[in-house]
């Protein structure tokens, strides 16, 4: 299936033809799998939410996209994995307000424990860390979403977002020092 093909479902999708739809979730499927087990990767061992059920949650989100102008495959994919990301934000935030271990299985590993709450606090900071950036410079924060976690190349990213390679390597570089500042300094709060 080429790209241009998909695009063209994207936009009979976005003009209200749901056999466009029918039509490209067969074929969109795989990169959304991709997607979602790039993600979890970075989540505990023992993760409760599975690459399929990441993908279904973010279909449905997805298909209830019901103004959106998709633009291409790329733009398509940048906006499953922000979708992606924040049910896996909302989740680790869930899994925060659970106390005493509430409904979450117990190992008898303390550093498993310390590791899985530790990702969990990760991703949360990443996450305001991204919201802050976001704000200052939406265009940097969509960078680092498509970027890192679409897996998009420098080219994707640009074709996504309409501007050149050169100024997504440029907004790439910023804000990867920018987050990384902001880390330490949320890492620096929390010791004192």
């Amino acid at each position: 299936m080429t790209t241009t093909h998909i695009t063209e479902l994207l936009s009979a999708w976005s003009d209200g033809d749901k056999a466009a739809l029918e039509q490209l979730m067969p074929i969109v499927y795989r990169e959304l799998r991709r997607l979602a087990a790039r993600h979890l990767v970075h989540e505990r061992v023992g993760h409760t939410l599975q690459a399929t059920a990441l993908v279904n949650e973010a279909y449905l989100r997805l298909i209830d996209q019901k103004r959106m102008r998709w633009l291409n495959k790329a733009h398509f994919i940048g906006i499953a994995a922000q979708m992606m990301r924040r049910i896996l934000v909302d989740y680790a935030r869930k899994r925060g307000r659970v106390k005493n271990g509430g409904g979450v299985q117990l190992v008898s590993l303390d550093e498993a424990t310390a590791v899985s709450l530790e990702r969990s606090k990760d991703l949360i900071a990443l996450d305001d860390a991204l919201t802050r950036l976001s704000e200052l410079d939406p265009r940097k924060g969509r960078v680092v979403e498509l970027k890192f976690f679409g897996g998009l190349s420098v080219e994707e990213t640009a074709s996504a977002l309409q501007i050149s390679p050169n100024t997504v390597l440029r907004d790439w570089r910023t804000a990867k020092a920018w987050l990384h500042r902001e880390l330490r300094l949320d890492a620096t709060q929390q010791l004192l």
